[in-house]
């Protein structure tokens, strides 16, 4: 081998491998802070990067993705004067990678601090209650504060969220006995509130019965009423074309006294006094009919004692043969008339008082 060829090749490997120390690759969504001589030069972005070996050398580098930063749990005070663990949840984003570098010497603790201390200052103007029942006001005021805080770390706070709040075992075991109490009572409320509904409903439902009940029997009794007014309408226009007269509709009468003495609690029997005029009403008819039947053997007569004397047509004085014969009908229809009334009276008497022997009525002996 030529003695030359041995340096010219050391000397070519030094060259590559400082080429190769100046060319730097930075990946995608990263960032690497580059010092000359211990002095911040500049950032290199995601990409094929130069730098000058053994001159400029990287100092940090940082991921730019949002990142997520869990605290452990810490005490802090209520305002009750109650020690409650609280952990937090940061998610946090490096905007300024210089900054990030030499504006904070490590910011992960300095965040981690920064919200204990926060955190602190926002629950211990808060009682146990609404510390648990506000977490969303805590967020927003731990962001607040962190935000403006790291703005000059080139650090961008996007979310702060409370992890767990864990309160003392008494205080738990408290809780949970009221927060059964007050499903017991919700529990009871509810029910009662069921029933009470449930009656309402219930006496709704009876109210609207009655008184479709009542509609419906209101109905009934108009629509029989207007069936009896019209048989009565009805029976009053036969009647009346039918041109009935007095005679008739006292015989009509006379007919329903039988169905009066029918029962086997018909013990007593009263007798309307439109019962007498009925009986003078037949009693004139009858006495008519005899009238007529009796004039013609009235003239009968007369006529032959006007041939036997021969002197015309006989010439009564005195009373009326006519009228004596019509009184006589009358008398004998009202007699009759009034023993049919004397004979439904002991039969009544007699039905009703269930008696072996009725004492004779006078009107019959005579």
């Amino acid at each position: 081998m030529d003695p030359t060829t041995l340096p010219l090749i050391i000397l070519a490997v030094i060259l590559v491998a400082i080429a190769l120390s100046a060319i730097r690759i930075v990946p995608q969504a990263r960032a690497y802070n580059i010092e000359r001589f211990g002095r911040y030069i500049r950032t290199l972005n995601p990409g094929l990067n130069f730098i000058i070996p053994g001159v400029d050398r990287v100092n940090s580098k940082f991921d730019l993705r949002e990142q997520v930063f869990s605290s452990r749990p810490q005490p802090v005070i209520t305002e009750d004067n109650l020690v409650v663990n609280i952990d937090t949840v940061l998610y946090y984003q490096i905007t300024e990678p210089k900054a990030a570098a030499y504006e904070v010497a490590n910011y992960i603790q300095a965040i981690d601090q920064l919200t204990v201390t926060t955190l602190r200052n926002v629950i211990g103007s808060m009682d146990l209650e609404r510390t648990l029942t506000s977490r969303e006001e805590i967020n927003t005021s731990l962001r607040g504060v962190l935000d403006e805080t790291t703005g000059k770390w080139g650090i961008r706070v996007n979310r702060v969220e409370i992890k767990a709040i864990d309160p003392p075992p008494s205080i738990k075991e408290a809780m949970e006995k009221q927060m059964r109490a007050d499903r017991d009572k919700r529990a009871v409320i509810l029910h009662a509130e069921g029933e009470r509904q449930s009656r309402i409903l219930t006496a709704e439902g009876a109210r609207q019965q009655a008184i479709l009940e009542a509609q419906g029997d209101q109905q009934a009794a108009i629509l029989r009423a207007d069936g009896e007014a019209q048989a009565i309408e009805r029976v009053f226009q036969a009647v009346h074309q039918n041109d009935a007269d007095a005679k008739l509709l006292a015989y009509k009468y006379l007919e329903t006294l039988p169905d009066l003495a029918k029962g086997d609690g018909n013990t007593f029997w009263v007798i309307p006094g439109e019962f007498t005029e009925a009986v003078k009403n037949v009693s004139h008819a009858f006495a008519g009919e005899a009238a007529q039947k009796a004039r013609p053997s009235v003239e009968k007569d007369q006529e032959q004692q006007s041939d036997e004397k021969g002197d015309g047509p006989a010439q009564i004085a005195g009373p009326d043969p006519t009228h004596s014969s019509t009184s006589q009908a009358a008398s004998n229809a009202t007699q009759a008339a009034e023993k049919a009334v004397a004979d439904a009276r002991n039969d009544v008497r007699r039905a009703g008082a269930n008696t072996s022997s009725t004492a004779p009525d006078p009107r019959e002996e005579e």
